[in-house]
């Protein structure tokens, strides 16, 4: 039993040894001569800068007459360029005519294939094929 009191008074003895410096340390520190503080500058913080919203470019946006054979696609009125590719796309999905194996090829239907002019063309073609049938 005289071994257990014993342990017993080394751990509070250890708690209170750890404790009493820290006190110390703080009365030391509070006990030092304040400083004066030098006066602080301020940083002026630089405006952020508002960006422009961006602004189609017109030519983009221009209507634009699709040819005959390509009208029994996306309609006849004049619409932008980029109308016309999201009509072409349509159609393509619609219709189920992406590549089953490779999906960039685009297979003609009977409408498309007089637009292509062949059997498939890859999706990268589209644009320049679409520049070819519109005034």
């Amino acid at each position: 039993m005289a071994k257990a009191a014993k342990k017993a008074a080394k751990k509070t003895t250890k708690k209170a040894a750890k404790k009493a410096p820290a006190k110390a340390a703080k009365k030391s520190t509070k006990k030092a001569a304040p400083k004066k503080a030098a006066p602080k500058k301020v940083a002026k913080k630089a405006a952020p800068k508002k960006k422009s919203a961006r602004k189609p470019n017109a030519a983009f946006m221009a209507p634009l007459t699709p040819s005959a054979t390509l009208a029994e696609v996306v309609g006849s009125k004049p619409m932008p360029r980029t109308e016309v590719v999201k009509k072409i796309w349509d159609y393509i999905k619609k219709n189920g005519l992406q590549d089953k194996n490779n999906r960039r090829m685009i297979n003609a239907d009977a409408k498309l294939k007089p637009i292509f002019g062949k059997d498939q063309i890859s999706m990268f073609e589209l644009a320049k094929i679409v520049n070819k049938h519109v005034k």
